[in-house]
């Protein structure tokens, strides 16, 4: 596992959650901050080159990730950097 900085390489704006997110974390007993964290980190390694082309070029980022519950979760962060959690069926 790739080891996390502790400087997040971009800041985040305003952080909004969907009612299936929400509820996607509280089933699984998880916090958003510990998705938040490896995004900010562009974690995980197989969405790390788009994101650094996004990050230079000033374009949306995306992660996706699962719950330990198994649901998929995706992090959006817009060009403004706010940041949006959901789930791909609420997109």
């Amino acid at each position: 596992m790739q080891q996390i900085s502790k400087q997040p390489t971009f800041e985040l704006g305003r952080i909004v959650a969907t009612p299936g997110a929400l509820a996607a974390l509280k089933k699984a007993g998880q916090q958003p901050g510990e998705f938040l964290t490896r995004h900010v980190n562009r974690e995980p390694d197989e969405d790390r080159k788009e994101n650094d082309y996004s990050l230079e070029h000033g374009f949306r980022l995306l992660s996706a990730y699962r719950t330990t519950a198994g649901d998929k979760l995706w992090i959006f962060t817009e060009s403004d950097r706010s940041v949006t959690l959901l789930l791909p069926e609420e997109y």
